[in-house]
């Protein structure tokens, strides 16, 4: 039995792939950056999808957030190993590598994730190549959930929220200044908390406030991230993620205002990642 994962930093799907049968479940999403061993082995243990199969699963490919150095690789792998202890194979790589493989499989590409938070390469049909470092929310994730929830945040906290979105706006939003503070300052996953608040501006996506906001801040990623790579006016360009799934109409106005091509646009990779893996 194999065990895929693709994890974001809000959410992880899974997938079990025993021959013709699938079986899909979820869990919190990890990046160790943030999470340790200990955090990840209790969520794991209470999934009981995971855990019905824990002893059959052979080989897992994980696709994960922060999984960028030797170091936080081994955080994930200790965790996978305490819980699948019969495991003769464990891949772990990022999540930008599960989003190049859904979408591209084996031909050339620019491939993007625009969800809670943001990245890209050039892919090249065999290497994956890097030209920007994924720096975080605090620095970057241009385009992401968490930096348009920081807008809304700082713009609702400022008063510059447009009066005829105030109602439904104090209606859809539980905290007050100081617990949005101490979400982002003081509590873990500051970057999932800024993201959540991508659901109003998906709710109102119409109106020209959410209009010209999402506009601008896809038009910053792509300036940097797909503009960036030279090989981006004669290969697609491809996606995965919530924003860009759900903003797909402001990533085409993107796309034909800077002149790239789109290719696939995915919300969650995991479904085309166990086709690939069952391919190759």
């Amino acid at each position: 039995m194999i065990l895929l994962a693709d994890s974001g930093s809000t959410k992880c799907d899974w997938i079990l792939v025993d021959g013709d049968i699938k079986t899909p479940t979820s869990t919190m999403g990890f990046n160790p950056f943030f999470h340790d061993k200990e955090l990840i082995e209790s969520k794991l243990l209470g999934n009981e999808t995971l855990m019905l199969h824990a002893d059959s699963i052979k080989e897992i490919y994980y696709y994960g957030a922060g999984c960028s150095s030797p170091e936080r690789i081994g955080i994930i792998k200790e965790a996978l190993s305490a819980q699948f202890k019969n495991i003769v194979k464990c891949v772990i790589e990022e999540d930008l590598n599960g989003a190049v493989y859904a979408t591209c499989g084996r031909e050339e590409g620019i491939v993007c994730i625009l969800g809670t938070g943001s990245n890209s390469c050039y892919y090249d049909g065999e290497m994956v190549h890097k030209v920007f470092p994924a720096l975080g929310y605090i620095l970057g994730d241009e385009g992401s959930g968490s930096y348009f929830g920081k807008q809304i945040v700082s713009n609702f906290l400022y008063g510059q929220i447009p009066q005829d979105l105030i109602i439904s706006f104090k209606e859809f939003n539980k905290h007050s200044k100081e617990s949005i503070l101490a979400s982002v300052y003081n509590k873990p996953n500051a970057n999932v908390f800024l993201a959540s608040y991508m659901k109003f501006a998906s709710d109102n996506r119409e109106h020209p406030y959410f209009k010209e906001m999402v506009y601008k801040g896809i038009r910053y990623f792509a300036e940097i991230h797909i503009l960036g790579h030279k090989e981006y006016s004669n290969t697609k360009v491809n996606f995965v993620g919530s924003v860009a799934y759900f903003f797909e109409d402001v990533l085409q106005e993107v796309a034909k205002d800077l002149g790239f091509e789109i290719g696939k646009i995915i919300q969650k990779p995991i479904a085309s990642l166990a086709e690939y893996h069952l391919r190759v």
